[in-house]
This record gives structure tokens, sequence and C-alpha cells, in this order.
């Protein structure tokens, strides 16, 4: 982490954010390449302690704490990112049609707050083309593939956005160990607001059901309406068994507690990622886990995740694993192997001998 604060980063941060991006994905994609260095990454950044292997809907995970989407949109990264000492990760968000796209720029920093301001607008290869990628990828964590509405940038029907969801579904399943229903992207009109309405949820849901998912489907569902929210979720989930659980998206905005002009707003368009949102995204995990049925479902927490003491308040809130990604930007690849030592020290310190027995602590 000394390397990547003082030499890297600073040298990053001189480039444009996306432009630093597609670097470092590149980078991964040509160490994952490697087997012998994707080895040698991967014994460096792995931690091995009783403590941390869990299973969560039927998968076995070597720790709890995942990449979350939206750092490798299409999946060319998987086995790079693999070695860095993940327990899972997730890739897209992948539309049934290829997306350019929100028109540039589109990533923006606000190093002094460790966030993010994000406003890519989905841009993907679509089903297809990510799915030939995959073929033939073997990780040693399971990979999650988060499916959304193809960004069209025009109106559709109803039975379009279902119906893209579920082409991508049909095509993605077989390279997935779970799936997850992106329902509340930040940065585009349809999914800020379409499936705001239960029905929408409900008959997409009826949809899938018709050929159910052969792997866990996790719904990522916006923090923001509160309980009332949280228990139109839960309603329109409860009748379709193959839903496992529920994954917080960014909020849309931007907190008033960044301090940003107007100029500045408008200057830097969409969503912020970050500790900002720790606060927010951690009652929603508690006012969830506390309303769902525990037997039936499970959270995966995200939301300002950049320390062990942040996995960990997740976990005691009801969050079964945890994803991180803005993290990865400002503390570097690093952070994966400090999270997980510390989350182990921290298990061990308040008499836990593994993760599963921290789920949802702070409510026994």
């Amino acid at each position: 982490m000394f390397v990547y604060k003082n030499i890297l980063r600073p040298l990053a941060f001189r480039l444009d954010p996306e432009t630093a991006h597609g670097l470092s994905i590149q980078a991964l994609r040509t160490m994952g390449a490697l087997p012998f260095v994707r080895e040698a990454v991967r014994r460096r950044h792995r931690v091995v302690d009783q403590a941390l292997p869990c299973d969560v809907c039927g998968l076995h995970f070597e720790n709890p704490v995942g990449l979350a989407a939206g750092y490798d949109k299409n999946g060319s990264a998987v086995r790079g990112l693999a070695a860095l000492g993940f327990g899972f990760l997730e890739i897209g968000s992948i539309s049934a049609e290829f997306s350019a796209g929100n028109p540039k720029p589109r990533l923006f920093r606000l190093p002094e707050r460790e966030c993010i301001i994000v406003c890519y607008g989905l841009p993907n290869l679509g089903a297809e083309a990510v799915a030939r990628g995959l073929e033939g990828v073997k990780l040693p964590v399971p990979l999650g593939i988060n499916l959304v509405n193809t960004n069209r940038l025009r109106e559709e029907t109803d039975d379009d956005i279902i119906g893209d969801y579920c082409r991508s579904a049909g095509v993605l399943a077989g390279h997935a160990d779970y799936l997850v229903l992106n329902l509340s992207c930040p940065n585009t009109d349809s999914g800020r607001a379409f499936f705001g309405e239960r029905g929408h949820v409900v008959r997409l849901l009826e949809r899938l059901g018709e050929d159910a998912p052969r792997v866990p489907l996790f719904l990522k569902v916006s923090p923001l309406g509160g309980v009332a929210a949280i228990e139109s979720v839960l309603e329109a989930a409860s009748g379709f068994d193959f839903v496992s659980g529920f994954i917080f998206n960014t909020p849309s905005g931007k907190p008033e507690a960044l301090g940003l002009s107007e100029a500045q707003q408008r200057a830097m368009p969409g969503a912020v990622t970050g500790p900002i949102h720790e606060p927010m995204m951690n009652e929603a995990i508690a006012n969830l886990y506390q309303r769902m049925d525990r037997d039936r479902y499970v959270i995966i927490g995200i939301g300002g995740i950049f320390t062990a003491e942040d996995a960990y308040r997740k976990i005691r809130l009801g969050a079964s694993l945890v994803q991180l990604l803005t993290a990865l930007v400002y503390r570097g690849p690093g952070v994966v192997r400090t999270i997980n030592e510390g989350l182990a020290e921290l298990l061990q310190r308040d008499g836990f001998a593994n993760v599963s027995e921290a789920v949802g602590a702070d409510f026994r």
C-alpha cells in the first residue's frame, strides 16, 4: 500500500479518471493471462484464516469481501482481479445489447473526500459478447454477473425493458455463480424510476420465473425511500423462491455534505460513491435485515468500505457478504488483504469462530 499511495496513485491521478481506469483494467487483464504471475500475486494477496470462509446461498466463499459491479464492466479482467484476494467478484452492469453509455467526461474524483462521481451510463459490450469472453474462464472464486436494461437513450415500452433483462439472463446465467438484477441505476432515466413501482418488479420476476434462474438471484435496489421502500421490495419478491437476497445501489444525486457549488455539480454530473454514503447504507442494511425472512434471504453490503472496521460494521448489521470498489482507487489492491486480515482479528476479538456467526450480531 505504501508503493501504491506514494508512487502509483500520484501517477494515476495525473491522468483523466476514465483513462486511468482503462489502463488498470488492461494491466489486470495482462497479469491474469500469465498463469505464473497470476498465482504469485494470488499467494501474496490471499488471506487464509479459518474465521473467513463462509457458505452463502449454496456457494463457498474463501472470505466475505468481494469486488462490486462497475469496476470490470465486461468481465475482461476477472482472472487478474481474482488474484487480488477477493472472496468473490461481480462484473457489469451488462445489458442485452451493446451500449456506449453517456457522453464523456463521465468519471470524476474527489480526493479530499475519497469519493468518486460516476456518470458512465452503463457502457458495456452486450450480453452475447461478454458471454463469449467468459467462455472457458475458470476462477478460484465465485463470479456474479450484474444485469441491467440497455441504455438506449430513448423511451421504451415496459415489455422492452423487461425483455432486455430476460434476454441477458438467458445468455449469461450459464457463466455466473449468481446473478444480480440492477433495478436502480442512478445514471439512466429508466433505471431510476421504472422499478420504483412494485408491479414492474413483479412482472420482471414473473417473466424470469417462466424459466427460473439456475443460480442464486439478487435484486439491487435503491437505498432511498426508507422502510416503506424496503417493505415494497420484500412484498414484490415474496412470491418468487428463486430470489436469494438484496444489494443496495448507489443513490442518485449528490449529498449536500460534499459542499459542491452549483457550478461544480454541473461540471461533474452523476452519482457519488465512497465513504459519504456509509451511514445511509448501514441504516438501509439494518432496516432490511430486521424485516426480511433471514432463513430465505441474505444481504450483500456495500457503500464506503475502506477498512476492516467498515466491513465488520455491515456484517454485524446483517450483511452476509460485503463489496468494495472506490477503496481500490484510493487505497490500491493491497486494501483487500488489509481488510481481510483486520476482519479476522475483529472476529477473534469478539469471540466469533467464523464470520457467519457475526452476521446480524447487533440485533441479538
